[in-house]
Parts: structure tokens; C-alpha cells; sequence
């Protein structure tokens, strides 16, 4: 089985719980979604062809052992459960980041999952899978990418009428250039959650429009 693949590279995790760690990032081709504020979109199409074989070889050339597969949406393609089986198989700590509009239960249960909830402002909140929800481990993940103070309003909402806290971590991610850090921070702050605010590190460290970084 192949995968068609946007790049592999290592880098700095700058999201998530495991910000500021060195991961490799195995990128794929393709996502059915179109968020208005999505920084990914050069990976809707394009790409390489790969075999699994090739994808191994290459992140075996890095020497982080945290390896992240997304996208684009790797699920939106049926072999990337076979790679993350070759990549448990490795002895790899694998991740996987998800827009959350596709059946996670497949997922394997060594698979840290990082599963976004689209807020109303993506314009994509009707794709929302709320089952996977129910497949969510306490270790896991659930991101918001907050694009306004209603995003904000709703994303709290639904945490609490979900009781997300009690499923898995929460984060709420500024949508970079639309909402300052300091004041999602102030909102957090003032809700009285125990939600995690989430910053992308490497939009900070580099120009916040490259690639592969």
C-alpha cells in the first residue's frame, strides 16, 4: 500500500501537549475540509506517491523518535492506519492530528490523538463528528482553533455541555493574525476552565508563512 505524501521533516513540535519536543512530521496529501483560516492548504493536493517501505526509510533518517502523522487529513486516506501500524511496529511514539470529521475508532490505541473541533468561524463546524468523542482516551487531545470571541463563547459551551474535561486535555488555539494570544489567555483566564492554551511555537520562531518548519 502507498500513501500519496505533501513532505516529511523534522522539526519542533509547536502545538499541542508536546510543544518545543523534536518530532518528525509525516505530512500527507489531501483534506476535505476547507477552514477559512487554514495554513495548510498547499497540502490539498500534490504530493509524492510513496510506499510504506520509502515513508519508513525516510523517518528512520531522523533521529527523533515522537513522530506526528498530518495533513492535509491523514485519515482521509485508508493507508495511514497501516503506517502508523509500522510506525508502533518501530518503537516510534506516534501522533496523529486530526480535523475530527472522520471516524477515529480504527485509530490504534497506541496512537496519541490530537483531534481538532471546528469552531463556527472555520465555517466547517457542520463536519463535526461528535461520535469519535466517545473514542477519545484521557490522554488524548481536543483542540479548538479560536477565531473570535463567539468562537471562544461557543467552544466553552460545548465543553461544558460535552464534558470534554472529563474526556481529555483541552486546548484552545489562537487562529494566528485573528485573535492576540493575550487575549484568548484573558479569556481562559476568566472562564474558570481547566482548559490549556495552545500556541503554534513555530509561527514564533520562524516567518509565520513557512513551510516545513
Amino acid at each position: 500500500m502507498s500513501l500519496q505524501i505533501n513532505t516529511i521533516y523534522e522539526s519542533i513540535q509547536g502545538e499541542s501537549t508536546y510543544a518545543g519536543k523534536r518530532c518528525v512530521f509525516v505530512r500527507t496529501t489531501g483534506c476535505p475540509l476547507r477552514c477559512r483560516w487554514c495554513d495548510t492548504s498547499y497540502a490539498f493536493a500534490g504530493g509524492t506517491t510513496m510506499s510504506m517501505a520509502e515513508i519508513m526509510a525516510k523517518v528512520r533518517g531522523y533521529s527523533s523518535q515522537l513522530v506526528e502523522v498530518t495533513g492535509g487529513e491523514p485519515l482521509a486516506q485508508p493507508g495511514t492506519l497501516e503506517l502508523m501500524d509500522r510506525l508502533i511496529q518501530a518503537h516510534k511514539q506516534v501522533m496523529i492530528e486530526t480535523s475530527g470529521s472522520i471516524d477515529i475508532a480504527p485509530v490504534q490505541p497506541e496512537v496519541h490523538i490530537i483531534m481538532d473541533l471546528k469552531c463556527p468561524d472555520s465555517r466547517m463546524s457542520a463536519h463535526n463528528r461528535w461520535e469519535n468523542l466517545d473514542y477519545l482516551k484521557a490522554t488524548d487531545e481536543i483542540k479548538f482553533v479560536i477565531a473570535s470571541y463567539r468562537d471562544f463563547e461557543w467552544a466553552v459551551q460545548v465543553v461544558k455541555d460535552r464534558r470534554l474535561l472529563a474526556r481529555a486535555v483541552v486546548l484552545f488555539s489562537v487562529a494566528f493574525g485573528l485573535v492576540k494570544p493575550a487575549d484568548l489567555s484573558t479569556w481562559i483566564l476568566a472562564s474558570g476552565l481547566d482548559i490549556r492554551l495552545n500556541l503554534q511555537l513555530h509561527k514564533f520562531i520562524w516567518n509565520p508563512r513557512a513551510k516545513d518548519v
